[in-house]
């Protein structure tokens, strides 16, 4: 198991997680509804998901919710973490099919050629350095069919220091102050600042810049990806896989 994985595979961790999501990424889930409003798919398609990193099944959930028969493959390397998205899930779990695995060893019967319409991801990726991305990225797009989606809701760092710096500082007294005051892991900006900074180098974070994410997204095989959203260091990027007219066969039929 790698770090990252190990880091989330810890019944303790895991209880808080949500609960230290909404204080550290309150924009969660804005960021999953931006993601599936940009769907051009009508809400009775029938199609296929794979959802990369489900971590506690939030997005998977909304996306279960919204469309009544879609069916997801969720993988994740911590299986603490799909037991909590179980129980999220309740009913919806028939239309799921779980997959405890890490990115680097997706099973080949998973990502077969033209097996999924749609690939989404929120808060995994940036666990992986820019050549495991793009490798990892690149396989799954080819389980993509011709006119699917691929949409990651992420973070990323700023190119420049100073801007960095800056959305850094934003950013832990944003935390300090949305965090219950006898939470004495964000009692100040010292103490905030601290635990981030253990928290990710636990996590083993490795967050590429806007552009660096975007391109490694379009050498993957989703040309057309763009910018969907973004603030400050949270950001939606994706788009449709190309498709030729000589072979439909397996395009996503999608309703505007």
């Amino acid at each position: 198991m790698n770090a990252s994985a190990e880091a989330y595979d810890l019944p303790a961790r895991v209880r808080t997680y949500d609960h230290d999501m909404e204080i550290m990424h309150p924009l969660r889930n804005k960021m999953i509804d931006i993601a599936l409003t940009i769907l051009p798919f009508d809400k009775g398609l029938k199609f296929s998901v794979l959802d990369l990193g489900t971590g506690t099944g939030v997005f998977a959930h909304k996306l279960l919710e919204r469309f009544p028969d879609a069916k997801v493959v969720a993988v994740d390397g911590a299986a603490a973490m799909l037991d909590l998205a179980k129980s999220r899930l309740g009913n919806y779990c028939q239309r799921v099919q779980w997959v405890n695995c890490e990115f680097q060893n997706l099973p080949p019967e998973i990502v077969k050629p033209n097996a999924f319409d749609l690939v989404i991801s929120s808060y995994a990726l940036h666990h992986l350095n820019r050549a495991e991305k793009l490798k990892l990225l690149t396989g799954v797009v080819k389980a993509l069919k011709p006119g699917g989606w691929l949409l990651n809701a992420d973070i990323v760092v700023a190119g420049s220091d100073a801007i960095e710096s800056r959305i850094q500082e934003i950013r832990v007294s944003a935390v300090t102050n949305r965090a219950p005051t006898d939470d004495l892991r964000f009692q100040d900006t010292v103490a905030t600042r601290r635990f981030l900074d253990e928290l990710e180098a636990a996590d083993h974070d490795q967050p590429q810049t806007l552009e660096s994410d975007l391109q490694v997204v379009r050498e993957s095989g989703i040309e057309s990806a763009e910018v969907l959203w973004k603030e400050f260091r949270e950001v939606v990027i994706g788009g449709p896989k190309s498709f030729s007219t000589a072979d439909c066969s397996t395009c996503t039929e999608v309703t505007l």
